[in-house]
């Protein structure tokens, strides 16, 4: 039975303004752990190359459990493995000590927690594509996933100060509790509909493709794999998921060690402008969210155009500002940059994020598993590569404060946005595949 516990609120717009504090919560885990473990990695005097290990430890876990996530959302339901994935991380967070020196302790602990994050978003798709009708499914996704970029923001603004006067220990308690409170808020509010919304709304979209409503719907739902992970559209998503979350991992991961060693900056002493980058984030997501939902609704580009203009938008200006963030040798300079670069790449979400729903809202999950597996594995590659690039650079020049060494950590993710927005360009399509 269907909850409702504010009877002036949409049981759905409760659910998707829970899922966006889901997935800022865990983006203050993520980068909260970034903050403590640089600083006591730093005080323990732990090499670049060694650092880019730990952080990129999370990863191998995250990336094992998407596509999993996204079967037993489909099996048991994307609420209970929600709930269930968070409590776990939780635990982990308030279980693990944070020292440099236990490496074991510590990768044991960042498997862990990225095992039970890896559950979440498939999850999230498989509630959202229950809960929400197409023609709001582009602001939902996009105000449930611009959470992630608020929680950095609010990472980046309070955790260096938590670390400073608390230790970096303190961060790991501050995250539990968050888990939680929020965890606390989902077991009492959630529900699963009474019946599906992937299919109400369909008359609002410009569309050829409509669901017959004349077929009925399986009893027992098999998922077509051979057909998903065979498709073009989808791969579209997972090459353009995977660029996305290499910039992303590499600007949360190594933005701190930028502004500490490449400009010579206290993370401390910057005040609000460190979280400008996530902040932007947050704002274009939302944006892009709108936006789309306006063009696709007022019948101004179909579902197809509109996905691939977004994406094409976000992605083209965000490699322009990648590639000369090393150019610029001040606070001011370095975070404007950033703020371009993650805002547009934000604003891209709009278009090959929601992506998902619109081709298989049945198999959301599924097909979300796989392009975040994809994305996933650009935070190993981007996250590890960028110190054993940085420790190269600090071998030749000796200097991390030179722009030589950070032009190929900031390159790299720009080369990748043009590819990958040419390939959602020639293959993505805004009409629905999977039945």
């Amino acid at each position: 039975m269907t909850k409702k516990p504010f009877l002036f609120i949409p049981v759905r717009y409760l659910i998707v303004f829970l899922t966006f504090i889901c997935t800022s919560v865990c983006y203050i885990e993520r980068v909260g752990f970034s903050i403590a473990y640089t600083v006591a990695a730093d005080a323990a005097a732990v090499t670049q190359s060694s650092k880019g290990s730990i952080l990129s430890t999370f990863y191998y876990g995250y990336a094992c459990s998407q596509v999993p996530g996204g079967y037993a959302a489909q099996k048991i339901g994307g609420r209970r493995v929600l709930l269930l994935s968070f409590l776990l991380w939780s635990l982990t967070c308030f279980l693990v000590p944070l020292d440099p020196n236990r490496v074991t302790v510590l990768v044991v602990a960042r498997l862990l927690v990225g095992v039970a994050q890896g559950f979440i978003f498939p999850s999230i798709h498989t509630v959202l594509a229950q809960w929400v009708p197409p023609h709001e499914r582009s602001r939902s996704v996009s105000l449930t996933t611009s959470g992630m970029y608020l929680g950095a923001a609010l990472g980046m603004l309070l955790l260096p100060s938590l670390v400073k006067f608390k230790g970096p220990q303190s961060v790991f308690v501050a995250e539990a509790a968050l888990g939680a409170v929020w965890s606390l808020l989902w077991f009492k509010y959630s529900s699963d509909p009474k019946a599906t919304a992937s299919g109400a709304g369909e008359q609002l979209l410009p569309t050829n493709k409509k669901i017959d409503a004349r077929k009925p719907a399986p009893k027992t739902v098999t998922i077509p794999w051979v057909k998903i992970m065979t498709n073009l559209p989808v791969w579209a998503i997972v090459v353009n998921n995977f660029t996305f979350h290499y910039a992303l991992y590499v600007l949360m991961n190594w933005l701190p060690t930028y502004f500490e060693l490449g400009l010579q900056l206290s993370l401390h002493d910057m005040g609000s402008s460190k979280m400008m980058p996530y902040l932007n984030m947050f704002l274009f997501s939302n944006i892009g969210g709108v936006v789309a939902d306006y063009l696709i609704t007022r019948r101004i580009m179909s579902v197809t155009r509109t996905r691939k203009f977004l994406n094409t938008m976000g992605f083209v200006v965000a490699s322009l500002a990648l590639a000369v963030i090393p150019s610029f040798r001040t606070s001011g300079g370095a975070v404007f940059c950033s703020s371009v670069a993650l805002g547009f790449l934000a604003l891209g979400r709009a278009g090959f994020a929601v992506n998902h729903m619109d081709i298989a809202p049945r198999y959301a999950g599924i097909v979300m598993g796989v392009s975040n597996t994809a994305g996933t594995l650009a935070g190993i590659v981007g996250v590890d590569l960028t110190g054993k690039l940085l420790e190269a650079a600090k071998v030749a020049d000796a200097d991390l404060s030179s722009p030589e060494s950070w032009k190929a950590v900031f390159f790299i993710p720009g080369l990748l946005c043009v590819f990958s927005s040419l390939i959602f360009l020639l293959f993505s399509t805004g009409e629905r595949i999977f039945y």
